[in-house]
């Protein structure tokens, strides 16, 4: 592939290299990018792609349309992603969701894919506009750096009734008390307050962000890749000292704890009942804005929404 050159063969993502720096984009804007099988998968191959490739020397990681990612796809629409060229469901019976260990093996079979970002050498930028929910923390933690606009939404609602996370980095992040903080309450943080707590590394002004982080990756473009992988992982050695590897398989583990709970049965039976939308919408209005304020009283009016005097 030439420099600035974009593959075209990815079926929910796109790929394009320029300046010693590969971009991917989350493609899937209707959905909000919401992470199906097949665009995890996709973005594991396109991560090794761009770890492969040695003019590239760090990732962009991005989403199109109004939001970074605002979770994982719950609609039950997305296709499975063969485990094998040679698996046939027709002939063989294979895993489903059957049991507590099919819904273990299946987390960890996407945890996989979503590790990428943390195991493969390059560093990678994830660049956060608009929704960065669920999942889409997910990514953008496992990055190595978090650039996001300002008025970012960063948090975790679905551990209000549906489970637990799948990936873990929020307390190597912004610490153990605020990320129960958030976590026990699903409440959210705009990119501002995510930098104030340290969940992530920066927040600018929206027109501002992508000069921010073609900057950065400008920056890193001038040293040797080589350099930057040794960098990047003695980091993440000190990290998996603090058992963050570790976190991750006991993290699977513990999400499906999560959905063997009865706030998870009822999150279901709702579904099954009333759809999705009006499942998420019932949750979530009985948080008003849904919001957590990271200074100041949290003073609220009578619909939950934080007042604007601290």
């Amino acid at each position: 592939m030439e420099e600035g050159g974009t593959v075209s063969r990815f079926e929910t993502l796109l790929y394009s290299t320029q300046d010693g720096h590969a971009r991917i984009t989350l493609n899937r804007p209707d959905k909000l990018n919401a992470l199906s099988y097949v665009m995890q998968a996709e973005l594991s191959a396109a991560l090794w792609e761009a770890d492969n490739d040695r003019d590239v020397h760090c990732v962009i990681l991005e989403g199109a349309g109004r939001a970074f990612c605002a979770g994982y796809d719950l609609s039950g629409a997305d296709g499975d992603v063969p485990v094998s060229p040679v698996e046939d469901k027709d002939a063989r019976s294979y895993r489903g969701h059957r049991s507590i260990d099919d819904d273990a093996w299946q987390l960890e079979r996407q945890q996989r894919w979503r590790m990428a970002l943390f195991d493969m050498h390059k560093p990678v930028i994830a660049k956060v506009h608009g929704y960065c929910l669920a999942g889409g923390c997910d990514l953008a933690l496992l990055a190595d750096m978090v650039i996001a606009a300002d008025d970012a939404t960063f948090g975790f609602p679905p551990a209000r009734d549906l489970g637990a996370l799948p990936n873990n980095f929020w307390v190597y992040n912004c610490g153990p008390q605020w990320a129960k903080r958030l976590l026990l309450t699903g409440d959210t943080v705009t990119g501002t307050e995510a930098q104030a707590i340290g969940l992530i590394l920066k927040a600018v002004p929206g027109e501002h962000l992508e000069d921010e982080v073609v900057g950065l990756a400008g920056r890193m473009a001038k040293i040797d890749p080589d350099l930057l992988s040794a960098n990047k992982r003695i980091v993440n050695l000190a990290m998996e000292l603090m058992g963050a590897r570790t976190l991750q398989r006991l993290a699977v583990e513990n999400d499906v704890r999560g959905h063997n709970t009865r706030a998870a049965d009822g999150f279901r039976a709702s579904v099954a009942e009333k759809g999705l939308k009006a499942t998420l919408r019932a949750r979530d209005a009985a948080f008003g804005d849904g919001r957590a304020r990271v200074f100041g009283p949290e003073t609220r009016d009578e619909n939950g929404r934080l007042t604007d005097d601290p």
